[in-house]
């Protein structure tokens, strides 16, 4: 990979990464697409001390440490800065300083993890002019999430750089293919305000056996779903939104997750699915109404059947995806 041409340094930056909703039915570790909201920002100044300084936090940030060693964000940020000293960035200060502005909530099945991890990379990128290209800035996010989650998933932290659907056709080599987005897709998004431990929701699917006949069913689907993006097919994406693998095994860790995605479709959504580990649970529509009432009718029935209240979102996919902003955004 070669690094995409810059311009001259810049002394500080603000960058912004979004939320991302993974698997999406059936597409585990391999299908994800970014949302316009909620996301993480991170200020970025270069420092005359050595490597990267959190210098401060603020937001959903509380049980986050500011060592960079230990936060996804510092981690991506010191990739970053090796990918700078082997490549062809030029000259650079010795050191960023970095300020997270952590506006996901954690454990939230949003992609939080991967959000600072792609802002941290991109902060060092845009300090030094947009030196990085998508790949090197995955590249870079991924050290992140590999300490979050102990291997490499780019199903969150892929999007998250590049916008829109992405899937993975493949890890090793790492290729990365992007896929229409229907004009009329919207999607609507509730965060219960309760959390399921990304390590233990992966630790339940690979303890788990799986028939072939699932496997079978799950491969289906999820042809089905490229097929319906690349033709707008609605109808047919909705129908594609099923797993009979891992949302099976991963569901009892929501509580009231049969009841709302029952509400969701009672409620006219296309499909309906946990996003990620969960607890967040998505469903796509048809229009900005739509998403607007499925929404409201999901937390509705979080609140119900258990007791949780929830952050609502409904709008359409993110097509910019990871992005540098005005400082006062």
């Amino acid at each position: 990979m070669s690094m995409a041409t810059p311009t001259p340094i810049r002394d500080r930056v603000r960058v912004f990464a979004p939320a991302t909703l993974s698997n999406l039915g059936p597409g585990f570790d391999v299908l994800g697409l970014a949302i316009d909201e909620p996301g993480d920002f991170v200020d970025g100044e270069w420092s005359d001390r050595p490597g990267v300084e959190i210098a401060g936090m603020r937001g959903n940030a509380d049980r986050l440490t500011t060592d960079p060693a230990r936060n996804v964000v510092g981690i991506s940020a010191a990739a970053a800065l090796r990918l700078a000293d082997s490549g062809a960035a030029g000259p650079r200060p010795p050191g960023v300083r970095l300020w997270l502005d952590k506006r996901m909530p954690l454990a939230s099945g949003l992609g939080s993890s991967a959000a600072s991890s792609v802002a941290g990379a991109l902060a060092v990128s845009e300090l030094l002019g947009g030196a990085f290209d998508r790949d090197q800035l995955i590249a870079c996010a991924l050290e992140g999430e590999r300490a979050v989650s102990g291997g490499i998933h780019a199903d969150n932290v892929a999007p998250c750089v590049t916008g829109g659907f992405v899937l993975i056709r493949s890890y090793d080599p790492m290729e990365l293919l992007s896929l229409p987005v229907p004009e009329a897709l919207r999607v609507a998004v509730v965060h219960p305000h309760t959390a399921v431990s990304t390590a233990e929701a992966r630790r339940l699917v690979a303890e788990r056996r799986f028939a072939i006949g699932d496997a079978v069913a799950n491969l289906g689907q999820l042809a089905a779903m490229i097929t319906a993006l690349h033709r707008s097919d609605l109808a047919l994406l909705g129908r594609s939104i099923s797993d009979a693998l891992v949302e099976p095994v991963r569901a009892p860790l929501v509580p009231g997750f049969a009841e709302v995605k029952r509400a969701a479709l009672e409620g006219g959504a296309l499909g309906c699915s946990l996003s990620g580990s969960g607890p967040s649970v998505f469903a796509f529509a048809a229009s900005d109404d739509e998403a607007r009432m499925l929404a409201a009718r999901m937390a509705d029935r979080f609140r119900e059947a258990a007791g949780l209240d929830c952050d609502c979102y409904a709008g359409g996919v993110n097509q910019r995806g990871a992005c540098r902003v005005e400082d006062g955004a």
